[in-house]
C-alpha cells in the first residue's frame, strides 16, 4: 500500500496495545549493528560476488606467499651445481681449478665444468677477471695453458660465440650474467606477480564495465529499502495528546534483502547508554533466493534488565499454520503483522513500541499472504519512569 493512504492514528479496539506485560524467558544481548560503519561495508561486499573474488585472489596470494616463503620454504635436496648461488659456483669452480692442478684430467674437468650447465663458461670467465689472491692465479693460469676443452670434447671457446672462454687472452669474451636457482626463482616469482596483476586488471576491467553497462536506478534492495524509510513518516505522539519518545526510528524491508538485521541503540537525552533495539528475520518460507521472509524478530535489550524481550511479527499465512506457530513461539510471542497495528515490549525501565507503517505481501507459487514483500516498521522508546502513551 502507498505511503500517503495509511492511517497513522492508533487502533484502540484492536487491542495490541493493551496487551498484559511479557517478557522472553532466555537472557541475551545482541551487538548493535545498525550504527556501525561495518555494517554496510560488509552488506556491499556480500552482495557483489566480483569484489569478493578479487579479494579473495588477493588474501590467497599474501597468504600463499607468506606460507610459500617464510613459513614453508621450499628446499632442495640433492641439487647439482647448476643451480647453486653465483657465489658458490665461483667457489666450486675454483675447486675445479685446484683439482686439474693436482690431476691434470682433461675430461674429468671438462665433466666438473659441464656440471654447471650453460653458465659454465661465464662462472670460468668471471673466475679469471677476478682470481684472488697470487695463489690462486697461478693455479688459474696453469689450467688455462693445459686445459684443453677441444681434445675433451668441449663445445668451441670462441669468445665470439656467446660468452666462451678464450684460454690465449685469458678473458676477451664478454661474460654472461650468472645462472642458478636465485636467478630462475626471481623470474619465477615476476611471473608469478605479472598474472596475478593481470587477473586483476582484467577483473576490476569487468566490474566496471558491468557497472557501467547496467541500467541506471538499479540498486540493492537494502539501499531501496532505506528510501522508503526516509519517505515514511513519523508518528507524531505529542500531536495525539502523548509524550513523545525518547528514540524514534524507521526501518523497512524489501525482498530481496536476504541480510536483513537492523538494530539501533538507546541513548538517554544525556547521552547515557540504556540499550538496544532492532529488527531481523526471523523465518522463511519456500526454497530458493531471494529468501520469502514469513516472519520478523523484534526485540528489546535493557541494560537495567537481565532479559532480552522478543516477539515475533508473523504473516497471515504463518501464525495461521500450526507447525511454524509452534515453531516460532519459542523465539517470543507470536503476533500477526497488520497495517497500522503494532506490538509493544517492556523491560524493567524501557519501552518499546513497534507499529507496521507500510506492508505488501508477495506473490507467486506460495501460498497466498504467505511472505513479505516489503514491510515498513517504525521503532519508538519510553523510558518507563516517564509519562507513557499506553
Amino acid at each position: 500500500m502507498a505511503l500517503d493512504n495509511m492511517d497513522y492514528e492508533f487502533d484502540e479496539d484492536n487491542g495490541v496495545f493493551n496487551q498484559p506485560l511479557e517478557m522472553e524467558e532466555q537472557p541475551r544481548r545482541r551487538p548493535s549493528r545498525g550504527d556501525s560503519p561495518l555494517n554496510g561495508l560488509f552488506h556491499n561486499l556480500s552482495g557483489n560476488p566480483m569484489i569478493l573474488g578479487i579479494g579473495a585472489l588477493v588474501i590467497g596470494l599474501v597468504i600463499g606467499l607468506i606460507l610459500a616463503w617464510g613459513i614453508w620454504p621450499v628446499k632442495y635436496v640433492n641439487a647439482t651445481p647448476e643451480n647453486l648461488h653465483p657465489n658458490f659456483q665461483l667457489d666450486y669452480m675454483q675447486m675445479v681449478i685446484d683439482s686439474f692442478t693436482l690431476r691434470q684430467d682433461n675430461s674429468m674437468a671438462r665433466q666438473r665444468i659441464d656440471a654447471l650447465g650453460e653458465a659454465g663458461p661465464t662462472v670460468l670467465q668471471l673466475l679469471i677477471q677476478n682470481p684472488g689472491d697470487e695463489l690462486s692465479r697461478a693455479a688459474i693460469d696453469l689450467f688455462l695453458r693445459q686445459y684443453d676443452p677441444m681434445a675433451a670434447g668441449a663445445p668451441s671457446a670462441d669468445p665470439n660465440a656467446g660468452g666462451g672462454l678464450d684460454p690465449a687472452t685469458g678473458g676477451e669474451a664478454e661474460p654472461e650474467a650468472p645462472g642458478g636457482l636465485l636467478g630462475r626463482s626471481s623470474t619465477l616469482l615476476l611471473a608469478a606477480c605479472g598474472v596475478t596483476g593481470l587477473v586483476a586488471v582484467a577483473g576490476a576491467a569487468y566490474y566496471f564495465l558491468r557497472i557501467r553497462n547496467q541500467p541506471q536506478g538499479v540498486r540493492t534492495a537494502a539501499a531501496r529499502a532505506n528510501e522508503y524509510s526516509q519517505q515514511a513518516e513519523q508518528t507524531d505522539y505529542e500531536a495525539i495528546g502523548e509524550a513523545p519518545p525518547i528514540a524514534q526510528w524507521m526501518t523497512t524491508y524489501l525482498i530481496g534483502d536476504d541480510l536483513f538485521d537492523d538494530s539501533f541503540s538507546i541513548d538517554a537525552p544525556t547521552g547515557e547508554f540504556l540499550g538496544e533495539c532492532g529488527v531481523g528475520i526471523a523465518d522463511t518460507i519456500g526454497v530458493g533466493e531471494p529468501k520469502r521472509v514469513s516472519a520478523f524478530e523484534v526485540w528489546l535489550f535493557d541494560k537495567n534488565d537481565i532479559q532480552t524481550v522478543t516477539k515475533v511479527l508473523m504473516s497471515a499465512h504463518a501464525i495461521n499454520d500450526a507447525n511454524t506457530y509452534a515453531r516460532l513461539e519459542a523465539k517470543g510471542e507470536p503476533v500477526q503483522a497488520r497495517l497500522g497495528d503494532g506490538v509493544v515490549l517492556d523491560t524493567k525501565t524501557l519501552r518499546m513500541a513497534v507499529r507496521v507503517m507500510d506492508m505488501d505481501y508477495g506473490t507467486g507459487h506460495l501460498p497466498e499472504n504467505s511472505f513479505f514483500q516489503r514491510i515498513t516498521l517504525e521503532l519508538a522508546i519510553w523510558a518507563l519512569d516517564d509519562e507513557m502513551p499506553y
